[in-house]
């Protein structure tokens, strides 16, 4: 009577939680998160235990049937949902009818050759599979594409498990005492259910504090970054070199500053739309010029910023040196126009940056050197001298003469 209780509260927690995530994903729009397939899979389930009610006990009928592929399938739709929620698109209804017409028939042939407790054993031992599976695969996740979120995965790994050692045990249960061990008033059957009826009322608010905290996430990087270009913003910037000094104490950085030789001419000459064009390709090249763990943003305008991590001297010049051959050797094509448009960039390279604290005194330093650059010629490197002349390094200039109207 009290396993009956607890599946009949089950089944109405799992179906307020799909109609819960159905809403969800109503109001996320284009990016749902998963949370439509959650809904899915939990709608399964209720289904799957609706049915188990129904039959009353152990049996041969295509209801039974229908119950242990339900069953089955809404481990499925939570896989997808959580593939989807990592950002994959991954379909739903074709994957999960491919499965249920297959283990429908795999069910028939059990149960004809092997006998109905090989039925019941295959449902437990398909399920701790799949459990095991799914435990591995979110432990992957925390500790490669969502260390982000790497306590809540390992809570969720933990509760996963739970099912899967579960329905291992209810597998060895029935090879040794057979469909008696399927008994309601068994003890083991009574534990199940208390602990699916705990992970009904703890894994649906978990799921959506996961939704909360993406949301957040999002919001805090868009906050960060130019909405032109993507890349970081001052003060998404910022924020990176404090995190970087917080773990790296004793290393130190460059701060390069990167401007669009000419650009105001590039406006005047073909739109604003070529311009906003000219960005994002010069903040391309910049990306896939640096090295990575490198910072680059964009402060604003035609100015670029590159914070080289972890470098001496003569690399970050080097490093500045690259990138400004890079920038010079892409072309953009202009529509209607017969030749490509070439730009040009003059960086000015700081001294180190030792602490978060000194970033803007950095930027200054840069900022001063990228003057001089432009004062003397443009399409150059130029780094920070201070008062009684001394400089980073040797200055760098461009193996080509610099042509004004070929930078226009």
């Amino acid at each position: 009577m009290v396993a009956t209780i607890l599946v009949g509260m089950l089944c109405a927690h799992l179906l307020c939680f799909a109609v819960m995530f159905l809403l969800i994903s109503k109001r996320l729009h284009g990016k749902k998160m998963g949370m439509d397939a959650f809904a899915v899979g939990n709608f399964l389930l209720s289904l799957a235990y609706v049915l188990q009610l129904l039959e009353g006990g152990v049996s041969w009928s295509p209801m039974s049937v229908l119950n242990h592929t339900l069953t089955l399938a809404s481990p499925v739709a939570y896989w997808i949902g959580g593939m989807r929620f990592f950002g994959y698109s991954v379909p739903l209804l074709r994957p999960l009818f491919a499965f249920a017409a297959a283990y429908s028939v795999a069910q028939f042939m059990v149960h004809s050759t092997l006998g109905p407790v090989a039925r019941y054993a295959m449902l437990s031992g398909f399920a701790a599979l799949m459990f095991l599976c799914m435990t591995a695969a979110v432990i992957y996740g925390a500790r490669t594409f969502a260390k982000d979120l790497r306590s809540e995965m390992i809570f969720f790994a933990v509760l996963i498990s739970g099912i899967c050692v579960l329905n291992a045990l209810k597998f060895v249960k029935l090879l040794d005492n057979g469909l008696d061990a399927l008994q309601m008033d068994r003890n083991f059957q009574l534990v199940f259910y208390v602990y699916m009826s705990f992970l009904a009322t703890v894994l649906p608010p978990s799921m959506v504090w996961l939704v909360l905290r993406r949301l957040n996430d999002e919001l805090r990087g868009l906050a960060a970054r130019d909405p032109l270009t993507r890349l970081l913003n001052r003060r998404g910037l910022s924020e990176a070199v404090q995190l970087y000094f917080n773990v790296h104490k004793s290393q130190h950085a460059h701060v390069l500053i990167v401007d669009v030789d000419h650009f105001k001419r590039i406006n005047d000459a073909h739109g604003h739309q070529i311009g906003d064009a000219v960005l994002c390709d010069v903040a391309e090249v910049l990306q896939a010029s640096a090295r990575r763990g490198d910072l680059v943003s964009r402060l604003g305008g035609e100015e670029f910023v590159v914070v080289s991590l972890g470098t001496d001297d003569s690399g970050a010049i080097q490093l500045a040196e690259r990138l400004r051959a890079a920038v010079e050797q892409q072309t953009i094509k202009i529509p209607g126009a017969d030749e490509p448009l070439r730009c040009t960039v003059t960086i000015g390279v700081s001294h180190r940056l030792a602490n978060q604290s000194a970033l803007e005194d950095s930027l200054r330093q840069a900022d001063v050197a990228l003057y001089r650059g432009k004062t003397a010629g443009r399409n150059r490197v130029e780094s920070f001298q201070h008062a009684d002349g001394s400089e980073l390094g040797p200055s760098v200039r461009s193996s080509m003469a610099t042509q004004p109207e070929a930078i226009a």
